[in-house]
């Protein structure tokens, strides 16, 4: 199988992030890169441009890149971040935090392409609890 599409975590919380990642590691495959970009440089609650690009690069294995924030400044700082390192094979997705990153793990580990693991975690929005 070829290099599966990484997943990058955006939360203001770093133990949001390595809780949701503990998860999906146990859903999904060990196979799968994923990385977190949680809190700030000082360990507070907030969103690091850093730590999200430096995740991105750590999460990133030749075949993609799905961003999933969770909400507010994590997502303008997503974005920011993809602003200024444009890359295509990058894409931030609108998709619930939990639901989305299931999905989109799920889906990477079967060796979907990026357009495959990005439709999969938007579709997350709309699967019913009950």
């Amino acid at each position: 199988m070829s290099n599966p599409v990484g997943i990058v975590l955006v939360s203001h919380s770093a133990e949001l992030a390595a809780g949701l990642r503990l998860l999906v590691e146990q859903i999904g495959s060990d196979t799968v890169p994923l990385a977190t970009a949680g809190g700030t440089d000082d360990g507070r609650i907030g969103t690091s441009y850093d730590l999200v690009l430096a995740a991105i690069q750590q999460a990133d294995r030749g075949a993609g890149v799905v961003v999933l924030p969770d909400l507010g400044s994590s997502v303008l700082t997503a974005r920011t971040v993809m602003e200024d390192h444009p890359r295509t094979d990058v894409t931030i997705v609108d998709a619930p935090f939990v639901e989305g990153a299931v999905a989109a793990v799920v889906t990477a580990a079967s060796g979907a392409d990026l357009q495959t693991v990005v439709i999969a975690a938007k579709e997350a929005r709309n699967v019913l609890k009950l």
